[in-house]
Protein backbone atom coordinates (compact mmCIF):
# COMPACT_ATOMS: atom_id res chain seq x y z
CA UNK A 1 0.00 0.00 0.00
CA UNK A 2 1.05 3.31 -0.88
CA UNK A 3 0.20 6.04 2.14
CA UNK A 4 0.02 9.94 0.32
CA UNK A 5 2.16 12.62 2.20
CA UNK A 6 2.03 16.32 3.11
CA UNK A 7 5.46 17.79 4.40
CA UNK A 8 4.99 20.50 6.35
CA UNK A 9 7.96 23.48 6.15
CA UNK A 10 10.92 23.27 4.55
CA UNK A 11 13.67 23.70 6.88
CA UNK A 12 16.68 21.90 7.38
CA UNK A 13 14.69 18.80 8.71
CA UNK A 14 11.65 18.98 6.25
CA UNK A 15 13.61 19.48 3.25
CA UNK A 16 15.73 15.85 4.22
CA UNK A 17 11.81 14.60 5.32
CA UNK A 18 11.13 15.27 1.20
CA UNK A 19 14.54 13.48 0.44
CA UNK A 20 13.16 10.44 2.67
CA UNK A 21 9.62 10.54 1.54
CA UNK A 22 10.85 10.23 -1.85
CA UNK A 23 13.38 7.14 -1.04
CA UNK A 24 10.49 5.27 0.70
CA UNK A 25 8.90 2.60 -1.41
CA UNK A 26 5.91 2.78 0.80
CA UNK A 27 5.39 6.74 0.53
CA UNK A 28 4.00 9.30 -2.00
CA UNK A 29 5.03 13.20 -1.54
CA UNK A 30 1.58 14.79 -2.48
CA UNK A 31 1.99 18.43 -1.31
CA UNK A 32 4.21 20.68 0.99
CA UNK A 33 3.77 23.61 2.95
CA UNK A 34 6.25 26.62 3.12
CA UNK A 35 6.64 29.04 5.68
CA UNK A 36 7.97 32.09 3.21
CA UNK A 37 6.20 33.17 0.56
CA UNK A 38 9.57 33.35 -1.54
CA UNK A 39 9.38 29.55 -1.24
CA UNK A 40 5.37 29.28 -2.19
CA UNK A 41 4.96 27.79 -6.07
CA UNK A 42 8.63 26.49 -6.40
CA UNK A 43 9.02 22.93 -7.14
CA UNK A 44 10.03 21.00 -3.87
CA UNK A 45 12.81 18.93 -5.46
CA UNK A 46 14.60 22.54 -6.40
CA UNK A 47 13.91 23.65 -2.56
CA UNK A 48 15.46 20.48 -1.32
CA UNK A 49 18.70 20.91 -3.95
CA UNK A 50 18.05 16.87 -5.59
CA UNK A 51 15.41 18.15 -8.78
CA UNK A 52 12.30 18.66 -9.67
CA UNK A 53 9.82 16.25 -8.40
CA UNK A 54 6.62 17.41 -9.53
CA UNK A 55 5.25 18.71 -6.66
CA UNK A 56 4.84 22.22 -6.06
CA UNK A 57 4.64 24.18 -2.91
CA UNK A 58 2.11 26.62 -1.20
CA UNK A 59 1.35 28.42 1.72
CA UNK A 60 -2.23 27.35 1.51
CA UNK A 61 -2.83 25.18 4.41
CA UNK A 62 -6.41 24.67 4.02
CA UNK A 63 -5.67 23.14 0.36
CA UNK A 64 -3.18 20.78 1.23
CA UNK A 65 -5.72 19.46 4.03
CA UNK A 66 -8.22 19.34 0.91
CA UNK A 67 -6.12 16.96 -0.43
CA UNK A 68 -6.93 14.59 2.47
CA UNK A 69 -3.58 13.15 2.77
CA UNK A 70 -3.03 9.69 4.87
CA UNK A 71 -0.29 11.88 6.96
CA UNK A 72 1.48 15.02 7.36
CA UNK A 73 4.84 15.11 8.61
CA UNK A 74 4.40 18.41 11.00
CA UNK A 75 8.15 20.23 11.41
CA UNK A 76 7.67 23.77 11.68
CA UNK A 77 10.06 25.66 13.87
CA UNK A 78 6.95 25.98 17.02
CA UNK A 79 4.22 23.55 17.16
CA UNK A 80 1.24 25.12 16.76
CA UNK A 81 -1.90 22.97 18.36
CA UNK A 82 -4.42 24.83 16.68
CA UNK A 83 -3.25 23.31 13.01
CA UNK A 84 -2.49 19.69 14.58
CA UNK A 85 -6.11 19.60 15.62
CA UNK A 86 -7.47 20.93 12.30
CA UNK A 87 -5.29 17.84 10.76
CA UNK A 88 -6.92 15.35 13.37
CA UNK A 89 -10.19 16.30 12.74
CA UNK A 90 -9.62 16.41 9.37
CA UNK A 91 -8.99 12.52 8.97
CA UNK A 92 -5.46 12.95 8.80
CA UNK A 93 -2.54 11.06 10.93
CA UNK A 94 0.13 13.07 11.94
CA UNK A 95 4.05 12.64 12.47
CA UNK A 96 6.21 15.49 14.05
CA UNK A 97 9.46 15.59 16.16
CA UNK A 98 8.07 19.08 18.08
CA UNK A 99 6.27 17.19 20.92
CA UNK A 100 3.63 14.64 21.79
CA UNK A 101 6.35 11.88 22.55
CA UNK A 102 4.85 10.92 25.79
CA UNK A 103 1.29 12.22 26.85
CA UNK A 104 0.16 9.97 29.74
CA UNK A 105 0.79 12.84 31.92
CA UNK A 106 0.01 15.98 29.87
CA UNK A 107 -3.16 17.57 29.26
CA UNK A 108 -4.39 16.61 26.08
CA UNK A 109 -8.25 16.10 25.71
CA UNK A 110 -8.79 18.64 22.97
CA UNK A 111 -6.07 16.53 20.71
CA UNK A 112 -7.71 13.58 22.03
CA UNK A 113 -10.77 14.94 20.95
CA UNK A 114 -9.85 15.61 17.56
CA UNK A 115 -8.11 12.40 16.58
CA UNK A 116 -11.28 10.43 17.80
CA UNK A 117 -13.25 12.84 15.95
CA UNK A 118 -11.13 11.97 12.41
CA UNK A 119 -10.26 8.68 13.45
CA UNK A 120 -6.82 9.60 13.20
CA UNK A 121 -3.42 8.88 15.16
CA UNK A 122 -1.01 11.45 16.39
CA UNK A 123 2.71 10.31 17.15
CA UNK A 124 5.21 12.52 18.36
CA UNK A 125 9.29 11.20 17.68
CA UNK A 126 12.51 12.39 16.48
CA UNK A 127 16.10 11.52 17.75
CA UNK A 128 16.63 13.50 21.39
CA UNK A 129 14.39 13.93 22.43
CA UNK A 130 13.01 10.82 20.52
CA UNK A 131 14.81 7.79 19.81
CA UNK A 132 17.79 8.62 21.50
CA UNK A 133 16.67 9.61 24.73
CA UNK A 134 13.34 6.86 24.88
CA UNK A 135 13.39 4.14 22.17
CA UNK A 136 17.22 3.19 22.30
CA UNK A 137 17.86 3.46 25.86
CA UNK A 138 14.84 1.10 26.79
CA UNK A 139 15.99 -1.47 24.29
CA UNK A 140 19.72 -1.26 25.64
CA UNK A 141 18.07 -1.27 29.14
CA UNK A 142 16.93 -5.35 28.64
CA UNK A 143 20.87 -6.40 28.56
CA UNK A 144 20.33 -4.99 32.80
CA UNK A 145 19.26 -5.79 35.64
CA UNK A 146 19.26 -3.87 38.79
CA UNK A 147 19.30 -0.92 37.21
CA UNK A 148 19.82 2.52 38.91
CA UNK A 149 20.28 5.23 36.45
CA UNK A 150 19.63 6.00 32.48
CA UNK A 151 21.56 8.63 30.96
CA UNK A 152 20.68 9.69 27.00
CA UNK A 153 22.99 12.43 26.28
CA UNK A 154 24.04 14.80 23.05
CA UNK A 155 27.15 16.12 22.23
CA UNK A 156 26.74 18.57 18.89
CA UNK A 157 29.53 21.11 17.72
CA UNK A 158 26.83 23.95 16.13
CA UNK A 159 28.91 25.26 13.90
CA UNK A 160 27.57 22.99 11.51
CA UNK A 161 24.23 24.19 12.24
CA UNK A 162 22.95 25.76 9.16
CA UNK A 163 20.46 28.53 10.72
CA UNK A 164 22.23 31.63 12.29
CA UNK A 165 19.00 32.97 13.03
CA UNK A 166 18.51 30.40 15.62
CA UNK A 167 22.15 30.28 16.88
CA UNK A 168 22.12 33.92 17.37
CA UNK A 169 18.59 34.44 18.87
CA UNK A 170 16.95 31.66 20.42
CA UNK A 171 20.45 29.74 21.66
CA UNK A 172 22.30 32.96 22.83
CA UNK A 173 25.59 32.17 20.98
CA UNK A 174 27.76 35.16 21.19
CA UNK A 175 26.03 36.95 23.45
CA UNK A 176 27.35 37.71 26.88
CA UNK A 177 27.57 35.42 28.69
CA UNK A 178 25.54 37.06 31.58
CA UNK A 179 22.71 36.64 29.54
CA UNK A 180 22.06 33.31 28.70
CA UNK A 181 19.95 32.63 31.67
CA UNK A 182 17.35 35.27 29.39
CA UNK A 183 17.09 32.72 26.28
CA UNK A 184 14.55 30.66 26.16
CA UNK A 185 15.28 27.21 25.50
CA UNK A 186 15.66 25.78 28.49
CA UNK A 187 11.91 26.21 28.79
CA UNK A 188 10.95 25.43 25.43
CA UNK A 189 12.86 21.72 25.50
CA UNK A 190 12.07 21.01 28.80
CA UNK A 191 8.29 19.99 27.63
CA UNK A 192 10.00 17.49 25.52
CA UNK A 193 12.77 16.08 27.51
CA UNK A 194 10.04 15.51 30.60
CA UNK A 195 8.12 13.27 28.34
CA UNK A 196 11.19 11.29 27.57
CA UNK A 197 12.13 10.68 31.20
CA UNK A 198 8.58 9.99 32.09
CA UNK A 199 8.37 7.66 29.47
CA UNK A 200 11.57 5.53 30.99
CA UNK A 201 10.48 6.19 34.38
CA UNK A 202 7.19 4.47 33.22
CA UNK A 203 8.55 1.42 31.04
CA UNK A 204 11.26 0.55 33.71
CA UNK A 205 9.29 1.16 37.02
CA UNK A 206 11.07 4.43 38.54
CA UNK A 207 8.60 5.98 41.11
CA UNK A 208 9.49 9.42 40.37
CA UNK A 209 9.74 12.42 42.88
CA UNK A 210 7.00 14.74 41.32
CA UNK A 211 8.97 17.35 40.11
CA UNK A 212 11.70 16.81 37.71
CA UNK A 213 15.50 19.01 37.57
CA UNK A 214 16.31 21.09 34.65
CA UNK A 215 19.66 22.74 34.57
CA UNK A 216 21.20 25.46 32.18
CA UNK A 217 24.92 26.10 32.38
CA UNK A 218 26.94 28.83 30.07
CA UNK A 219 30.88 28.61 29.05
CA UNK A 220 32.40 31.90 27.78
CA UNK A 221 34.65 31.83 24.94
CA UNK A 222 38.13 32.72 26.17
CA UNK A 223 39.56 34.21 23.09
CA UNK A 224 37.78 34.85 19.57
CA UNK A 225 36.00 31.96 18.18
CA UNK A 226 35.26 31.73 14.54
CA UNK A 227 31.53 31.09 13.58
CA UNK A 228 28.02 31.00 11.87
CA UNK A 229 27.16 34.08 13.41
CA UNK A 230 30.27 35.94 13.39
CA UNK A 231 33.43 36.09 15.77
CA UNK A 232 32.14 35.44 19.46
CA UNK A 233 34.55 37.04 21.47
CA UNK A 234 36.00 36.70 25.15
CA UNK A 235 32.77 36.96 27.96
CA UNK A 236 30.40 35.82 25.13
CA UNK A 237 28.47 32.69 25.15
CA UNK A 238 31.13 29.62 23.42
CA UNK A 239 29.25 26.32 25.02
CA UNK A 240 26.26 25.45 27.00
CA UNK A 241 24.76 22.37 28.55
CA UNK A 242 21.19 21.67 29.74
CA UNK A 243 20.43 19.17 31.67
CA UNK A 244 17.03 17.16 32.72
CA UNK A 245 16.80 14.79 35.27
CA UNK A 246 14.18 12.25 37.08
CA UNK A 247 14.78 11.51 40.68
CA UNK A 248 13.72 8.95 43.52
CA UNK A 249 13.93 10.63 47.06
CA UNK A 250 16.00 13.05 45.33
CA UNK A 251 18.54 11.01 43.81
CA UNK A 252 18.81 11.17 39.77
CA UNK A 253 17.94 7.99 38.36
CA UNK A 254 17.13 9.47 34.71
CA UNK A 255 19.51 12.05 33.18
CA UNK A 256 18.61 13.87 29.39
CA UNK A 257 21.65 16.24 28.11
CA UNK A 258 22.34 18.22 25.62
CA UNK A 259 25.70 19.69 24.86
CA UNK A 260 26.25 22.48 22.39
CA UNK A 261 29.27 24.13 21.50
CA UNK A 262 31.25 26.22 19.09
CA UNK A 263 34.33 24.12 18.38
CA UNK A 264 36.76 22.58 21.43
CA UNK A 265 39.15 25.35 21.79
CA UNK A 266 39.04 28.61 23.83
CA UNK A 267 36.34 27.65 26.19
CA UNK A 268 36.38 28.60 29.52
CA UNK A 269 34.55 27.98 32.66
CA UNK A 270 35.77 24.44 33.00
CA UNK A 271 33.83 23.36 30.08
CA UNK A 272 34.57 19.66 28.56
CA UNK A 273 32.95 16.95 26.57
CA UNK A 274 34.73 14.09 27.99
CA UNK A 275 36.66 11.38 26.15
CA UNK A 276 35.33 10.86 22.44
CA UNK A 277 34.30 13.83 19.53
CA UNK A 278 30.83 14.48 18.30
CA UNK A 279 28.08 11.28 19.28
CA UNK A 280 25.02 10.31 21.38
CA UNK A 281 25.99 8.69 24.04
CA UNK A 282 23.90 6.50 26.21
CA UNK A 283 24.86 4.64 29.51
CA UNK A 284 22.76 2.18 31.72
CA UNK A 285 24.06 1.95 35.28
CA UNK A 286 23.04 -1.76 36.01
CA UNK A 287 24.28 -5.15 36.68
CA UNK A 288 26.43 -5.30 33.69
CA UNK A 289 26.69 -1.33 33.46
CA UNK A 290 26.25 -0.73 29.17
CA UNK A 291 27.27 2.27 27.23
CA UNK A 292 26.98 3.08 23.90
CA UNK A 293 28.03 5.63 21.35
CA UNK A 294 26.73 6.59 18.43
CA UNK A 295 28.57 8.01 15.16
CA UNK A 296 27.87 8.82 11.66
CA UNK A 297 24.87 11.04 12.72
CA UNK A 298 27.39 14.01 12.95
CA UNK A 299 29.42 15.36 10.15
CA UNK A 300 32.77 13.33 9.52
CA UNK A 301 36.05 14.18 10.58
CA UNK A 302 37.43 16.67 7.29
CA UNK A 303 33.85 17.62 6.26
CA UNK A 304 33.15 20.20 3.80
CA UNK A 305 31.32 22.83 5.63
CA UNK A 306 29.37 24.05 2.56
CA UNK A 307 28.26 20.55 2.16
CA UNK A 308 27.14 20.24 5.45
CA UNK A 309 25.65 23.18 5.45
CA UNK A 310 23.28 22.05 3.08
CA UNK A 311 22.48 18.32 3.99
CA UNK A 312 23.36 17.70 8.03
CA UNK A 313 23.44 14.49 8.73
CA UNK A 314 22.02 15.32 12.36
CA UNK A 315 18.96 16.62 10.83
CA UNK A 316 18.73 13.61 7.71
CA UNK A 317 18.31 11.27 10.86
CA UNK A 318 15.52 13.11 12.75
CA UNK A 319 13.70 13.50 9.62
CA UNK A 320 14.13 9.99 8.74
CA UNK A 321 13.55 8.36 12.14
CA UNK A 322 10.09 10.70 11.10
CA UNK A 323 9.79 9.25 7.68
CA UNK A 324 10.28 5.62 8.94
CA UNK A 325 7.05 5.82 11.52
CA UNK A 326 4.21 6.97 8.54
CA UNK A 327 3.55 3.85 7.55
CA UNK A 328 2.71 2.34 11.28
CA UNK A 329 1.09 5.12 12.14
CA UNK A 330 -1.19 5.43 9.47
CA UNK A 331 -1.81 1.85 10.13
CA UNK A 332 -2.19 2.64 13.60
CA UNK A 333 -5.63 2.77 16.06
CA UNK A 334 -6.76 6.22 16.49
CA UNK A 335 -5.67 8.29 19.05
CA UNK A 336 -1.60 9.72 20.27
CA UNK A 337 0.61 7.01 20.29
CA UNK A 338 4.21 6.72 21.78
CA UNK A 339 7.29 4.13 20.84
CA UNK A 340 5.45 2.15 23.61
CA UNK A 341 2.09 1.50 21.65
CA UNK A 342 3.74 0.99 18.08
CA UNK A 343 5.46 -2.06 16.75
CA UNK A 344 9.12 -1.61 15.84
CA UNK A 345 9.65 0.48 13.27
CA UNK A 346 12.30 0.01 10.72
CA UNK A 347 13.45 1.96 7.99
CA UNK A 348 13.56 0.66 4.40
CA UNK A 349 15.86 -0.71 1.74
CA UNK A 350 17.10 1.39 -1.01
CA UNK A 351 14.79 0.85 -4.03
CA UNK A 352 16.80 -1.00 -6.88
CA UNK A 353 17.27 -3.75 -3.72
CA UNK A 354 13.66 -4.04 -2.13
CA UNK A 355 10.98 -6.15 -3.28
CA UNK A 356 8.25 -2.93 -3.34
CA UNK A 357 7.42 -1.47 -6.52
CA UNK A 358 5.88 1.72 -7.38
Amino acid sequence: MTWRVVQWSTGNLGRAAIEGIIAHPELELVGVWVHTAGKAGKDAGDICGIGAIGVRTTQDAQALIALRPDCILYSPLFPNEDEVVSMLEAGINVVTPLSWFYTKHMKVERLEAACRQGNATLHGTGIHPGGMTERLPLVISSFSQKITHVRAEEFSDCRTYGAPEVLRDYMFFGKPVEQAGESMMLGVLSGGFYQSIDMIADAMGFRLDAKKRAVHQAFPATAPIESPIGVIRPGELAAQKFTWQGTVDGKPVITAAVNWYMGHENIGGGWSIGGGEERYELAITGDPPITAQFHGIHPAKGYVLEEVLRRNPGMVATANHCVSAIPYVCAAPAGIKSYLDLPLIAGRARLDLSHHKR
